[in-house]
């Protein structure tokens, strides 16, 4: 059962005469070289809403929690935050969409799992940054969370912490929750002008986030001007999504997608007449009807995700629309081409989406994003039996099984494009991801409105003898320098640290100027058709070309970029 959002704790609008008093209490008890600090005057700033106060803790100032907008109702457009007297404390986790699943992730290792009160006024957002009073302009980082377009928060996982990476690069971090699923894309569009962009109510919520820092960042330290948004997965997936919105335009100036995309979300998303079906069905199945709509405010969440989850199947499954992951049909919760919000998908027949066509994109994937996936659930065996541990005539064995006659050419093509890999790695290529992300930067760079910078993250976490390798989400506490935050998945060795530097500097320096060119990177050429430029992060660091062209054709000779 979900819970409802908790009041945000707030001052009770002192007079400004106690809040100076309290405020200069607090300096004399004070220590600058203290760890943590908070109390009267510390970490206070202004919004358009009201001040705000959060803490300091290692220098770095931060606010969990800020309402961006207030999503009052379900599956209408959020209104603006109501003023406040005094001010507001800034130190708690916001609500978060609701979702299936609570906990992120589930405790292993000796680390507890996450868990977060759900609501649909789950507009809030975190801010971290080094300073707020000394005239800088910082360029401000937004980061969208994973989880496609269902799940996930802006919190669920340590590597998300902002700290780090606002330290290292001093620049602004924001973390975003918003509306997800059949909350954020339950198209009730025919139904009154209330539901107007219904279905992409979720993208709505993430456009008033990016007003929010436009209005506000300034009092944080921040550049309103030099916005980048990055994500991972489905937050690569928001980006895109992002770049197609004529309302977003001008609310960024940078575009970073990490392993945003498979074929039927990313480059893809949702047709209207989809959705529609998905919509009928859902209400036949709830008994819902036009006459009686409003009691989709009280249903529960749970029985609402039920009814939805049936009816997704079903079209999906009509139109044959393969599932996100694993096999079979079914669609997935994703944004709508509705012709006004969306009016193309990203990917469009003869490139890129018009709105994004000045945006500079900086994209790429992992090695081994989902291949390796079930070695990680069943570790506690895979330890003892893996691509590390198996002889050559295993390797050989398990070769000739996934490619046939196909093995010798593969795993030739293969060595060709990672030198420093083995044999056996040739097992575990990613295509699921790595396909469409190719297609996404090759019309996007064919667009000619700026540049793409490709990478590709190829680095192996060497715990549980390897199992982990370059799954998907690796390379993101490597780009929040949070390789210590992340130490069950990273191992915190000194080549993961360099590599932490190198990556995070990179993601930064595009953040600044455009470019993920840094004095300790080879030479990085931007993304063309004819180039194929790409980076590849792993202990040693290399830009190649072409790299794995003539092993994806062997493939998936099929395959249309």
């Amino acid at each position: 059962m979900l819970s409802s959002a908790p009041a945000f704790a707030r001052a009770a609008a002192p007079t400004l005469a106690a809040e100076k008093a309290a405020a200069r209490v607090q300096a004399s008890l004070s220590q600058k070289d203290q760890t943590f600090q908070a109390g009267p005057g510390i970490a206070v700033t202004e919004t358009d809403a009201g001040r705000v106060q959060g803490f300091i803790k290692n220098g770095i100032y931060s606010y969990y929690g800020i309402p961006y907008a207030e999503a009052t109702h379900r599956f209408e457009a959020a209104k603006p935050v109501k003023p406040w007297r005094g001010i507001r404390m800034a130190t708690q986790v916001g609500p978060i969409s609701p979702q299936a699943q609570g906990n992120f992730p589930n405790g292993e290792w000796g680390e507890p799992g996450r868990s977060f009160t759900m609501d649909n006024n789950c507009l809030n957002l975190n801010v971290w940054t080094p300073n707020l009073t000394d005239g800088k302009k910082r360029p401000v980082m937004v980061w969208l969370h994973g989880g496609g377009f269902e799940a996930g928060s802006s919190l669920e996982s340590p590597a998300y912490d902002g700290a780090n990476l606002s330290r290292r690069g001093d620049v602004v971090v924001v973390s975003v929750n918003h509306r997800l699923n059949l909350a954020g894309h339950f198209n009730l569009e025919k139904y009154g002008p209330q539901y107007k962009d219904s279905a992409n109510i979720g993208i709505v919520d993430l456009v008033d986030a990016l007003k929010w820092v436009k209005h506000n960042i300034a009092s944080f330290g921040g550049d309103p001007q030099n916005v980048t948004i990055f994500g991972e997965s489905g937050g690569g997936a928001k980006v895109l999504t992002l770049m197609t919105a004529p309302s977003a335009k001008g609310l960024f100036q940078k575009g970073i997608v990490e392993s945003g995309a498979v074929e039927s979300m990313g480059p893809y998303v949702m047709s209207k007449e989809q959705s529609e079906k998905v919509t009928d069905l859902t209400l036949k199945e709830l008994g819902v009807t036009k006459d009686n709509l409003e009691r989709l405010q009280t249903i529960p969440y749970e029985t609402l995700a039920a009814a939805s989850r049936k009816a997704l199947k079903t079209v999906g499954t009509e139109y044959k629309v393969p599932q996100a992951l694993g096999t079979g049909y079914g669609l997935s919760w994703e944004p709508v081409v509705d012709g006004d919000f969306l009016p193309t998908n990203p990917v469009t027949e003869t490139g890129f989406a018009e709105a994004g066509r000045k945006v500079p994109l900086l994209i790429g994937t992992n090695l081994t994003e989902w291949t390796g996936f079930q070695d990680i659930v069943d570790a506690a065996d895979r330890q003892y039996d893996n691509k590390n541990t198996w002889t050559d005539a295993e390797v050989e064995k398990r070769l000739k099984q996934a490619y046939g006659d196909k093995k010798d050419a593969v795993v030739s093509e293969f060595l060709k494009a990672y030198p420093n890999k083995k044999k056996a790695d040739a097992l575990y290529i990613d295509t699921l991801i790595r396909q469409p992300i190719l297609k996404i930067m090759r019309r996007k760079a064919a667009q000619g409105g700026a540049p793409v910078y490709a990478y590709l993250f190829s680095w192996e976490s060497p715990l549980m003898v390897g199992t982990y390798m370059s799954y998907h989400t690796a390379e993101i506490p490597f780009v929040f320098h949070n390789v210590d935050r992340m130490l069950s998945r990273t191992g915190g060795s000194k080549e993961a640290h360099i590599l932490e530097d190198r990556m995070s500097d990179a993601w930064v320096h595009f953040a600044r100027y455009g470019t993920p060119q840094t004095d300790a990177l080879p030479k990085w050429d931007a993304y063309t058709k004819d180039s194929g430029a790409t980076m590849i992060f792993d202990n040693k660091i290399r830009l190649a070309r072409h790299h794995d062209e003539a092993l994806l054709k062997l493939l998936d000779p099929g395959y249309t970029y």
